[in-house]
C-alpha cells in the first residue's frame, strides 16, 4: 500500500490541477480589496493573499504553470539526452569524445546556478525556464545512457544483427533503444521531482512566469514579507511543491527497485 501511495497522490493532485475550473469557481487572477489576508475557511480554504486573491484557486492554476513545465522540461531533457547518449556509445570515437566533453562541460557547473544564468540572459517567462532547465538536465541523460549503451552493444544479440546486415539505424532503433528504456523511465521519474523545485527556485527569483500569472515559486516570492502574520499565503504553494516532489521522488525510488537498477549507477 504503501508503494502505491506516491501514485494516488501524486494523481489527485494531477486531476486538481487539470480541472481547476471544475473544482473552484474562484478566479486566480481576481482582486479583492474586501477579501484581503483572510484565514483558510469554508468558502476559501487556504484563504486569501495581500491582494485578496483566492489562494486555494492560484495553487491550482499555479500547479499547470509549474507541472507543465517540469514535464515539458523532462521530456525535452528526455529526447535529447536520449538521442545524444545512443549516438555517442553506439559510434565511440571522435563523436563520442565531441559529445562527452560537451556533457562534461554542462555537468561542470552546479546545475541551479547555470539555470539561473541561462534564465537571467533571456526574457523572464515560461519558455526561458524551460529552456533553462532543459539545458542543464539533458547532459545527465545523456551521460548515463551513453553508459548502458556501452554494454549493450557488445551483447551477441547486437554482433548477430550486425553480421546480418542490419543498419546503425536498425540496430539502435530495435535492439538497443528497448533496452535503455528502463534505464529512461527511472531517471525521469527522478528528475522530475528536481525539475519542480528548479523551476519553483527560478519563479522564486522573479526569472519565470511574471505577475499575475500564478505559479508555485512566484506565490512563495510574493507573499514571504507575511511568513510569520499570514502563514497560509506561503504553506499551501510550499506544501503542493514539497508534495509534488516527494511523490516523483518516490515513483522514481519504486520503478528503479522494479528494473533491477542498481542506486549507485542511477547517482552518478
Amino acid at each position: 500500500m504503501f508503494k502505491k501511495a506516491p501514485f494516488i497522490i501524486l494523481s489527485v493532485v494531477i486531476f486538481f490541477v487539470l480541472f481547476a475550473p471544475f473544482v473552484t469557481e474562484k478566479d486566480p487572477l481576481s482582486i479583492d480589496l474586501d477579501r484581503i489576508k483572510l484565514a483558510p475557511s469554508i468558502d476559501s480554504p487556504f484563504g486569501t493573499d495581500s491582494k485578496g486573491r483566492d489562494v486555494f484557486a492560484r495553487v491550482l492554476y499555479g500547479g499547470r504553470i509549474s507541472l507543465g513545465v517540469a514535464f515539458t522540461a523532462s521530456a525535452i531533457s528526455l529526447i535529447i539526452g536520449f538521442s545524444a547518449g545512443l549516438i555517442s556509445g553506439y559510434f565511440s570515437g571522435w563523436i563520442d569524445n565531441l559529445l562527452m566533453a560537451f556533457v562534461d562541460l554542462i555537468l561542470s557547473f552546479p546545475s541551479l546556478l547555470l539555470a539561473i544564468g541561462i534564465s537571467v540572459l533571456l526574457p523572464p517567462n515560461v519558455f526561458t525556464v524551460m529552456f533553462a532547465i532543459s539545458f542543464v538536465g539533458w547532459a545527465s541523460f545523456a551521460r548515463l545512457i551513453r553508459g548502458e549503451v556501452y554494454k549493450i552493444k557488445e551483447i551477441s544479440y547486437v554482433d548477430a544483427a550486425r553480421s546480418l546486415g542490419c543498419g546503425h539505424l536498425r540496430i539502435i532503433v530495435r535492439h538497443i533503444l528497448p533496452q535503455c528504456l528502463p534505464l529512461g523511465l527511472v531517471l525521469t521519474g527522478l528528475k522530475f521531482g528536481g525539475y519542480i523545485l528548479t523551476e519553483a527556485s527560478l519563479s522564486f527569483l522573479g526569472l519565470g512566469p511574471q505577475p499575475p500569472s500564478p505559479s508555485w515559486g512566484s506565490m512563495i516570492s510574493e507573499n514571504r514579507a507575511y511568513i510569520l502574520s499570514e502563514p497560509w499565503m506561503v504553506f499551501f504553494p510550499g506544501l503542493a511543491i514539497t508534495v509534488s516532489a516527494l511523490c516523483f521522488n518516490l515513483i522514481g525510488d519504486y520503478l528503479q527497485e522494479k528494473f533491477g537498477l542498481r542506486q549507485d549507477f542511477i547517482k552518478k
